[in-house]
């Protein structure tokens, strides 16, 4: 199985951004964009409304001194969707995901 996934550019550091905007945020929060261009090309060629879910986002955030990573399930967010066929994808992606998750801790 390939996972060929790659971290986008536009890391965003959301205690940095709130503390910009002068809210008191002290927990490290980091969204990271993450995509794999041969699968997007293809959901959105399956079905352009899969494009509200792109790029799949991972979530690294501090919780009582423990370091936590996590990511909305693509498989849920495509359920919205109602097409069987993008789930099927979805999943596929979603195990993928967690693959590059568990390989980094």
């Amino acid at each position: 199985m390939s996972l060929n996934f790659g971290l986008k550019r536009n890391k965003r550091d959301i205690k940095e951004k709130l503390q910009e905007k002068g809210f008191d945020f002290q927990k490290e929060f980091k969204v990271l964009e993450v995509c794999n261009p041969q699968e997007a090309y293809r959901v959105l060629n399956e079905n352009e409304m899969a494009g509200y879910f792109l790029p799949c986002k991972i979530v690294v955030y501090e919780d009582s001194g423990r370091t936590k990573i996590g990511m909305p399930k693509p498989s849920a967010l495509i359920s919205l969707l109602n097409d069987e066929k993008m789930k099927q994808f979805a999943q596929d992606i979603e195990n993928r995901l967690i693959s590059c998750i568990d390989k980094s801790i």
